[in-house]
């Protein structure tokens, strides 16, 4: 009777319990979970579909628009190098009376004006470089290709249209013309801008390069590597290994991820104060520059590395502990070498983002107008993304494409750094 009764009651457990899973109101539960997990997935896709057509956009809107600028125009000439004339250092003369030849209908005096504007205004300069480099060569007649005007250049690469009225035109009907005569001539060309990368800044868009930017942001890197790097490793290594757990300890970890959230300009204007205004350090300095970076590189450099020697399994400083290392050595010979990869990656890290900041660089003066390549840490200079904002900001239709040029060439410097980071942290990646 005892085991009629208990197969019963199991028979009862069973089917309650398969009633509650079975049961139509626990089949709508799950439908309506499946359905939910669907439109999560579905809005996820979407959410990635956008942003990788924004980034597409935005990067074909900036290479649509750049990518003109590694172009630049030329017009040959016929110079004969007088020798008095040369003497004289009267280059602009013979650079004049060599395109005049190249457009025999230019006789009157108004329309050899217009040819003037033809050429940049460094074509006599340009002349002077090469008889310096071979003064062999006055008193004979040499082929010369010299860089155009930004408006022909322009008007090469098909940014001015002829349709348009003349009043509405930066170039008149006679300098088309005189294009004209040069295309047919086979006098003007079009070759790769190596100016954009071998020159300073300018005023005048044909002659602007991006080397005296790229020669200030790699000295700014560097004084902020140096300082930065060193003092954030050791100050994450003390904070993580040896630093008593107390409130001064909680209290120094709080801001210093406060600090790695607070906006680069507060940087700029710390670095304003206290090593301008204080200190006295030159402006525009690529010193500075490297200070007010490396003050705002420190706290992500500081955490990247406590991440990354947190990631470290404890077996392995128990095991160098149980076999006599003192803590400094089981840091220094196993801890510190293990966790490198992680330290590398928020470094480099910290740099690109150090590499494309303007807003604190803009605060100590690194915005100023500076035709030279700077030759030290305290020269003035400026940086990349600095030039880009001044470029931005130049009236000219030239500076537009030199502007996109140099975002792509900041990209590509960040695009290095971050494929750096991940080459490194693959190449020393351990798993536990």
């Amino acid at each position: 009777m005892t085991d009629l009764v208990e197969q019963d009651t199991r028979a009862m457990s069973v089917a309650v319990t398969k009633s509650r899973y079975q049961s139509e109101e626990f089949s709508a539960r799950l439908r309506r979970r499946y359905a939910a997990e669907r439109r999560f997935r579905i809005a996820g896709m979407l959410a990635v579909g956008v942003a990788s057509l924004m980034l597409v956009i935005l990067l074909g809107s900036i290479v649509s628009k750049g990518y003109t600028a590694f172009w630049q125009a030329q017009i040959r000439l016929e110079v004969t190098l007088d020798k008095q004339q040369v003497e004289e250092r009267n280059y602009t003369a013979l650079v004049r009376q060599a395109l005049y030849a190249q457009v025999p209908a230019a006789t009157d005096r108004a329309t050899r004006r217009s040819l003037n504007d033809l050429l940049s205004s460094g074509a006599p300069y340009e002349l002077e470089a090469m008889v310096n480099a071979n003064p062999s060569i006055v008193g004979t007649t040499q082929t010369v290709w010299v860089r155009a005007d930004d408006e022909i250049d322009q008007f090469m690469k098909g940014f001015i249209r002829r349709d348009v009225p003349e009043s509405e035109r930066r170039l008149n009907d006679v300098k088309i013309a005189a294009i004209d005569a040069l295309v047919a001539n086979g006098s003007i060309r079009s070759t790769f801008n190596t100016t954009l990368f071998t020159a300073g800044d300018s005023r005048e868009p044909e002659q602007a390069g991006i080397l005296g930017a790229v020669v200030g942001s790699a000295l700014t890197l560097v004084v902020t590597m140096l300082l930065s790097v060193p003092i954030g490793i050791a100050a994450a290594v003390y904070l993580e290994e040896f630093a008593p757990k107390n409130r001064w300890t909680d209290l120094i970890e709080v801001n210093i991820n406060n600090l790695a959230a607070v906006p680069s300009i507060i940087f700029g204007l710390l670095g304003l104060a206290v090593f301008l205004g204080f200190f006295g350090l030159p402006r525009s300095a690529p010193l500075v520059g490297g200070l007010v970076m490396a003050l705002m590189t420190l706290p992500v450099i500081i955490i990247a590395s406590r991440v990354a020697l947190k990631a470290v399994p404890p077996s392995i400083r128990e095991a160098a502990l149980g076999v006599g290392a003192s803590p400094l050595q089981t840091v220094t010979h196993h801890v510190l070498p293990l966790a490198l990869p992680g330290i590398l990656t928020g470094t480099i890290i910290g740099m690109a983002r150090a590499l494309g900041e303007t807003a604190p660089l803009l605060m100590i003066g690194m915005v100023a107008f500076i035709v030279d390549i700077p030759g030290g840490l305290t020269d003035s200079a400026t940086a990349i993304p600095v030039q880009i904002y001044m470029w931005a900001d130049s009236p000219e239709r030239a500076f537009t494409e030199r502007t996109s040029a140099a975002i792509l060439i900041l990209l590509a410097f960040l695009i290095l750094m971050n494929g750096l980071a991940v080459f490194l942290r693959k190449k020393f990646e351990r798993r536990w």
